[in-house]
C-alpha cells in the first residue's frame, strides 16, 4: 500500500514536471519571437532548445527551476546566429543574442 502511494506521488511529480516544462518552453519561444521581432531579426526554425536546467533563487528567495534555452536567428537571411533565453520559473530572466551583421 505504501509503495503504491510513493509510486503514485512519483508519477504525479513526473507529470507535473513535464507539463510545467512545456509551459516554460512555450513562454521561452514567445520571448524569443518577441525579442527578434523588436530588433528586426528573424527567428529560425520557430523553436527553442533546452540546454540545461538547474535551481536558483527567485526574487522572493524561494527556490525555482532555472532553464536555459537556445535558438537560432538571422539578421541578413544568409548567416545563422545563436540566441539564449534564461527562464526562472515562468518568467524571462534574460534574452541575449550573438553579435550579428546589421543591414542598413
Amino acid at each position: 500500500m505504501l509503495e503504491q502511494l510513493w509510486l503514485g506521488l512519483g508519477l504525479a511529480a513526473v507529470g507535473w514536471l513535464f507539463y510545467d516544462g512545456m509551459r516554460v518552453r512555450e513562454a521561452a519561444l514567445v520571448a524569443g519571437r518577441d525579442y527578434c521581432g523588436n530588433l528586426g531579426l528573424q527567428m529560425l526554425d520557430e523553436t527553442v532548445s533546452r540546454q540545461r536546467t538547474g535551481f536558483a533563487r527567485a526574487a522572493g528567495g524561494q527556490l525555482a527551476l532555472r532553464r536555459h534555452f537556445s535558438f537560432e536567428f538571422t539578421s541578413d537571411g544568409e548567416r545563422r546566429y545563436r540566441g539564449d533565453i534564461i527562464m526562472l520559473g515562468l518568467r524571462v530572466q534574460s534574452v541575449q543574442v550573438e553579435l550579428h551583421r546589421m543591414l542598413h
